[in-house]
């Protein structure tokens, strides 16, 4: 089994995507762990706020199979891929994490948003703080304790009702 780590987020009907989002995981992985949601402004364009937050599960899919699965679960949700980088997304779900392994194919592990994004390491430090990110070797409560926080996207946890509206 691998342990893996998702970041999952959505602008459009956020509450309902995410809710979908997380459901479908959930039928697919074992024994998923989620950070709470976390509500940021659209960044690089004129949107709605974003909904984000990461999820801790287990696996026996490859990083292939996993991808093709969170494809699969964005396209059902409507997700469109003709779209540019900085826009509305239905639902967006990624691979940060799949143990500890390093590699550029199927694709590029650890993803780089880690280090990056406040809506990836805030939730990952939350659910995960003493695990080490596989590069830079320095855990994820330690990466965001250091985490520039004054010049980077506001970021706020919210209350979440997981129950269908």
């Amino acid at each position: 089994m691998a342990t893996i780590f998702i970041s999952i987020g959505s602008n459009q009907d956020a509450a309902r995507q995410i809710r979908f989002g997380v459901q479908r995981l959930d039928e697919m992985l074992s024994h998923l762990t989620l950070s709470k949601v976390y509500e940021s402004e659209a960044v690089g364009f004129d949107g709605d706020n974003f909904l984000n937050l990461v999820a801790k599960a287990e696996t026996q899919m490859t990083i292939s199979q996993v991808e093709q699965v969170f494809k699969a679960i964005e396209k059902a949700a409507g997700r469109r891929r003709d779209t540019p980088k900085f826009s509305d997304r239905a639902l967006d779900i990624d691979l940060l994490l799949y143990d500890d392994i390093v590699c550029d194919k199927p694709i590029r592990l650890p993803r780089g948003e880690i280090l990056h994004h406040a809506f990836v390491l805030q939730p990952l430090a939350e659910i995960e703080p003493e695990r080490k990110h596989p590069v830079v070797q320095k855990n994820y409560r330690d990466l965001w304790q250091a985490f520039d926080k004054k010049d980077q996207q506001k970021l706020w946890a919210i209350e979440f009702d997981w129950q269908q509206a």
